[in-house]
């Protein structure tokens, strides 16, 4: 049922994809708020307690539902897998705009692909050149693919019905949230939120950038996770990032000009300077990646037959 549940919430979000700020995401978000103004003292605990509160019911909720389903008619369970699977994954959140970059930028419209990139990162871009907005764009793209894919699908086979990708999409939306907020008077509030999610994404991280380090040039992407991973501020993403731009055999990280000032950003990956064309091959490692999990994940389901 596993198997079959990715394939078929796969197609239906290719089919017709959801927004990044559907009204399921809206409705947690607004109920995030609420629990904040109300236990938001500053302290570390009480950001515990609204994380707890926030996310446990949750996560419990999406298992009891599998559970009630799966009594009545398995078809019923695999529907709610497919449905959770659907509003909580998904590429059409980020390759919308990773599409529309690429393809401004193989037209020669940097100023476009500007814009775009800028509305994607919720940062401006205006002094980007061609080479930075690519390098930025295939960066996003990679966490994102993380961040919505393969993350999602690891904790989604953890744990019973669709519980774990309920867990890893509100622990994240949080870590985002809370986590990276550093405003004086938001105190500790946070800082579960954050180590919370890095716990929790501890190991698909590392499941990812293995399976591009697979999929790609594995020898240049082991080489750059263990030389390079640590030099990222964050080092979760620092992990992805590197194996992902030495399995591809672009160079990302480095310097970008930020608001008239050189922003320090260290090297990653080890090859050619980024491009149109790494966009592409970005894409393409991407989808290898999301076949190898699926054939793994076919692999584990037969070896679990056969043993059983």
């Amino acid at each position: 049922m596993t198997l079959v549940s990715l394939i078929a919430a796969l197609f239906l979000e290719q089919w017709r994809p959801v927004g990044s700020r559907h009204q399921v995401i809206r409705l947690f978000t607004g109920y995030a708020d609420i629990l904040e103004r109300k236990f938001n003292a500053g302290e570390h605990r009480h950001g515990t307690i609204a994380w707890l509160l926030a996310v446990a019911p949750a996560v419990l909720g999406a298992w009891l539902v599998y559970e009630l389903l799966y009594d009545v008619s398995p078809v019923l369970g695999w529907a709610w897998n497919v449905l959770v699977l659907y509003l909580t994954m998904g590429f059409r959140q980020f390759s919308h705009a990773f599409t529309g970059i690429a393809e401004a930028l193989r037209a020669g419209e940097l100023n476009q692909a500007r814009m775009l990139l800028g509305e994607w990162r919720g940062q401006t871009a205006r002094e980007y050149g061609s080479s930075d907005v690519a390098r930025v764009a295939i960066e996003q793209g990679l966490i994102y693919s993380h961040r919505y894919v393969f993350g999602v699908v690891a904790w989604f086979v953890v744990f019973p019905g669709p519980a774990g990708a309920v867990l890893y999409r509100l622990a994240e939306i949080l870590a985002e949230r809370w986590g990276g907020r550093e405003e004086p008077e938001f105190g500790e509030f946070g800082g579960f939120s954050r180590r919370a999610f890095e716990l929790i994404d501890w190991l698909p991280a590392r499941l990812t950038a293995i399976s591009f380090a697979i999929v790609g040039d594995f020898e240049d992407a082991i080489y750059c996770w263990r030389a390079q991973a640590l030099s990222w501020a964050q080092q979760t993403q620092g992990i992805i990032l590197a194996s992902g731009a030495g399995a591809l055999g672009v160079r990302l990280g480095e310097p970008l000009r930020q608001g008239g000032e050189l922003q320090y950003r260290p090297e990653l990956g080890i090859g050619e300077e980024a491009a149109p064309d790494h966009m592409q091959s970005t894409v393409g490692l991407i989808w290898r990646t999301v076949v190898l999990w699926l054939v793994m994940i076919l692999l584990l389901t037969v070896a679990s037959w056969v043993g059983g």
